[in-house]
């Protein structure tokens, strides 16, 4: 399986220490907070698992299916959902907890919804970032780990829906 990765971007052990840091401020800043964490499915799904054990305080999750990319290594301006929040966010301080950022579209799409369901406040949690990639101007008050521009995989993040086990992040080798 790891003959499909050219270089690692986080070990498992990195993967550890970011998450456990994030969870740390995460839990300073929310405290007296009514903190609502929305992942974006599929990719986040292993991250959120791992931060919302780190973070110390009461929290609900939610979920939203929401996909710009269509089995290709480049992601698209077309923002898809497939899956809405399923509570009221009325009042609630809402982190979304993401994968990766890339251009922001699918970021910026989400939020302009969540927006309209009056939620106390919203903010971002990714695990990576790629600046670099941005063509939306959003950005994450939360990031593990700002990368390169290449196309990851492993810890949720996938190619063609495989390699989302993979206990760390790695390049995929072209």
């Amino acid at each position: 399986m790891n003959n499909c990765i050219s270089e690692i971007i986080l070990t498992e052990h990195d993967l550890q220490n970011t998450v456990k840091s994030l969870g740390e401020q995460i839990t300073k800043d929310y405290k007296g907070k009514k903190l609502l964490l929305v992942a974006l499915l599929k990719g986040s799904v292993i991250f959120l698992t791992d931060l919302m054990r780190s973070i110390k305080l009461d929290c609900k999750i939610d979920f939203m299916v929401v996909s710009s990319y269509t089995g290709t290594q480049n992601g698209g301006g077309n923002v898809n959902i497939l899956k809405d929040l399923s509570m009221d966010i009325t009042d609630l301080d809402i982190l979304i907890v993401e994968d990766i950022i890339e251009s922001g579209y699918t970021l910026n799409c989400v939020i302009e919804m969540i927006k309209l369901k009056n939620p106390n406040s919203i903010e971002i949690c990714t695990l990576l970032d790629k600046p670099q990639k941005r063509e939306v101007d959003i950005s994450a008050k939360y990031v593990g780990k700002v990368i390169p521009d290449k196309f990851v995989i492993g810890y949720g993040l996938d190619y063609n829906e495989i390699y989302r086990n993979l206990p760390f992040v790695g390049v995929l080798n072209p």
